[in-house]
């Protein structure tokens, strides 16, 4: 049982274990649909079996959990790493490829280094080690839903630091997404440095 689910988080990762593969990591992202900052992404190699109270998709996760498995994984975890693609690699590669560079990146981050990763999603392009694409991963696999958990509060928290900078966009309430108080600011003060400018097709 996991946080009152019946999903058993473990089963994903059972399946590459029985093909050999003994240090398996998760990776996920956070940040591909805002209009400014870096995407970020996390890679988390857990305890075989460790069950932690709430892990979920980060999405489903409320923030005050959000905050207390964020600290628990990284006091927890065998390695966990945090690592992004800023808004000017956005630009030049499409956030796809920013996406899968900034798992990539956190991937080869991990010490000890994995010998497989779970990637949430469809998309693996780009990975440099044996890897398994799952859609709905942060939902299914504990490695992916802890890597969910740290690049989404990573990104948030590098978000309210980019508030400070910027403090007319009012980062630190929409994140940069693209809600309509954000596109009322952007319309009044123009685009910030850390704008995604291929993102801002509808000003």
């Amino acid at each position: 049982m996991n946080g009152g689910t019946a999903v058993d988080l473990w089963a994903e990762e059972r399946v590459y274990q029985a093909q050999g593969y003994q240090l398996i990591c998760g990776a996920d992202e956070a940040g591909a649909g805002p209009l400014a900052g870096a995407v970020y992404a996390a890679a988390v190699i857990l305890p075989d079996g460790l069950m932690l109270e709430g892990l979920n998709d980060s999405k489903k996760v409320v923030p005050t959990r959000r905050e207390i498995l964020f600290t628990a994984i990284q006091a927890q975890a065998v390695a966990w790493a945090v690592a992004w693609a800023d808004e000017t690699e956005i630009d030049a590669i499409n956030i796809l490829n920013a996406r899968m560079l900034a798992m990539d990146r956190a991937i080869q981050k991990l010490v000890p280094a994995p010998d497989f990763a779970l990637i949430d999603g469809n998309r693996n392009r780009g990975i440099s080690i044996p890897n398994a694409t799952i859609v709905h991963g942060d939902a299914k696999s504990a490695n992916i839903a802890a890597a969910s958990i740290l690049a989404k509060v990573s990104r948030d928290k590098y978000m309210e630091e980019m508030a400070k900078r910027y403090p007319n966009y009012e980062f630190e309430r929409h994140k940069g997404y693209p809600t309509k108080r954000h596109y009322e600011l952007l319309r009044k003060y123009g685009p910030c440095p850390i704008h995604r400018k291929t993102f801002l097709k509808k000003l």
